[in-house]
């Protein structure tokens, strides 16, 4: 049968076993001496049994007492434990934090914002994954990651919060050698009889339906990765479309990089969050970080295309 004993009382008879005396433990809990030989007496009552023999010279515990005293100890200093971290939880000097992104993301936004929110919150764990979109949304389904990052024509379902975080203009990366590279620009009529290395899931949905239909690609070459199709863009004709935020990623591979026009089309990106009744203070801080930090994003992009329209005109 349990018995109720209260952590008060636990704490009362540590003490005076810790100072081997009534009233100096009753003066480290900020007791009066009657309020804690009355907490003493409440715990005794309700073991039933004697834990603490007293004497006029001294206060020490019985045999029983003897026993009792390190699991009574066991179970605060496990309290305080227990307290302890979740006051480093919720002040974010520990946590974790599961982010998965594709690899558009992976090699361009997600490596500053993990980096600048680790130097605010050097104490939360931010373990990121690189995975297709598709693994993205089922990690936030099946609760193995927190926040993932995506193209915003990705519907999840109710269970997951959408923010769009960005809108970076598509460009297109060719090879030094095509003709479109003598221009300042390409159109999309242009990329017309051009093949298209196309790493994107849903590109009809959330690209191709902002471009007239007499425009669209003739040819279509999926792949899975945007690594793949710059890789194969280097040694076969054709075009690959990708986000101006991946201007570093493409000339890395040698590849010509312009915007794209006539209609320019905005890639949206969002920050996908498992609902909010069941977040972590850390996946919290995670999230309000992003959002904060978001704008700054747009700056670059913005910074970065006129760099590349002087580099162009010089």
């Amino acid at each position: 049968m349990a018995m109720d004993v209260t952590l008060r009382q636990l704490r009362a008879y540590v003490a005076v076993l810790e100072a081997a005396s009534f009233s100096e433990a009753a003066k480290a809990m900020h007791l009066s001496q009657a309020a804690l030989s009355g907490l003493i007496k409440e715990l005794e009552s309700r073991v039933g049994v004697r834990l603490l023999d007293r004497t006029t010279r001294k206060v020490s515990a019985s045999a029983v007492g003897e026993t009792f005293a390190p699991m009574a100890r066991r179970v605060l200093s496990n309290l305080d434990e227990a307290l302890e971290n979740l006051t480093n939880l919720k002040e974010l000097r520990r946590g974790l934090v599961r982010v998965a992104a594709p690899e558009t993301l992976s090699c361009t936004l997600l490596p500053e914002l993990i980096a600048e929110y680790n130097n605010s919150h050097p104490g939360v764990d931010v373990r990121f994954d690189d995975v297709p979109i598709q693994e993205v949304l089922a990690g936030l389904h099946n609760g193995s990651t927190d926040i993932g990052f995506g193209p915003a024509g990705v519907v999840p379902d109710q269970s997951v919060e959408v923010h769009v975080i960005c809108a970076d203009p598509l460009w297109v990366a060719l090879r030094s050698d095509d003709p479109l590279t003598k221009g300042k620009s390409v159109s999309w009529k242009d990329l017309r009889d051009r093949p298209l290395l196309n790493y994107m899931p849903n590109i009809a949905v959330n690209v191709l339906s902002n471009v007239p239909p007499r425009h669209h690609p003739r040819e279509l070459v999926p792949v899975h990765r945007v690594n793949t199709a710059l890789s194969m863009l280097r040694v076969r004709q054709g075009a690959v479309i990708c986000p101006s935020m991946a201007a570093p990623l493409v000339r890395g591979f040698g590849l010509t990089f312009l915007p794209l026009l006539q209609p320019a089309v905005k890639w949206k990106i969002a920050m996908f969050v498992r609902h909010s009744a069941s977040l972590s203070p850390a996946v919290e801080s995670f999230r309000d970080f992003t959002l904060d930090f978001s704008p700054s994003w747009a700056a670059v992009g913005i910074e970065r295309r006129r760099a590349d329209g002087r580099q162009k005109t010089t």
